[in-house]
């Protein structure tokens, strides 16, 4: 088996929503497996801190605050990468925004807000992802979902319709990519303990939700698999929860 490190040296990877949470966990994991990580989210500051974590663990971070919602930033961040590496071999979608409540509650502007960042976002990161990869027929993008990807919950509209269309984005994406050898899989993660989460559901105690380090793992894994297989997706959820 491969070294770990020898496996993603030299690789360049985008991590979107990277300042905090799953973003971060899958970031210092790709870092200190010796890939060269770019760091997307709104919050320059946050980037900042994970970006020192990585280059402390002996790793290298490029930080590039980014609002992945609004194509004008999108496009330079893309543009950057390419300019200063030249390829991309992992892109993992990751920026998140929810509002929760009543549907009845819900402005239109709270709406779009959230499809804005989950399903807008992914689609014009993996748009600009495929530009690069598909010259070189190589590359990985992973598009952390939810469960709520394919399960409804009260309370939660916005934020499922989101993730119903970042699954149907990531499956038209995958059979379109497959040709190019660009690999496209979904991680549909349950409870994770992050700020996200407690604002859905404050009623779950933290000690009982998934850790982002456990959905960077099943990053790893992803990117860890030889270039025949692939996953479509991977549905990851707490052991207390109901499996379906």
């Amino acid at each position: 088996m491969k070294d770990e490190l020898a496996t993603f040296r030299e690789q360049v990877a985008i991590v979107t929503g990277a300042g905090r949470g799953i973003g971060r966990s899958v970031s210092l994991a790709l870092g200190r497996a010796g890939a060269r990580v770019v760091l997307a989210a709104r919050s320059g500051d946050q980037l900042e801190a994970v970006a020192g974590e990585i280059r402390e663990a002996g790793g290298e971070a490029m930080p590039v605050p980014t609002d992945v919602s609004r194509e004008e930033e999108v496009l330079p961040l893309f543009a950057a990468v390419k300019e200063r590496f030249g390829r991309l071999d992992v892109l993992v979608n990751n920026a998140g925004a929810g509002a929760f409540g009543p549907l009845e509650e819900f402005t239109a502007a709270d709406f779009d807000r959230v499809l804005s960042t989950n399903l807008r976002g992914t689609f014009l990161c993996a748009r600009e992802a495929l530009k690069i990869m598909k010259p070189r027929r190589s590359g990985t993008i992973i598009n952390i979902s939810s469960v709520v990807g394919f399960k409804g919950y009260p309370r939660q509209a916005a934020y499922t319709a989101s993730k119903h269309g970042v699954m149907g984005l990531t499956k038209s994406l995958a059979a379109e990519a497959q040709e190019f050898g660009v690999r496209v899989s979904a991680v549909l993660p349950g409870g994770v303990d992050t700020e996200l989460a407690a604002q859905a559901r404050p009623d779950l105690h933290p000690e009982k939700l998934l850790q982002p380090e456990d959905i960077a793992r099943t990053v790893m894994f992803l990117l860890s698999l030889p270039e025949r297989a692939a996953i479509d997706e991977i549905y990851i959820r707490r052991r207390s929860s109901q499996p379906f």
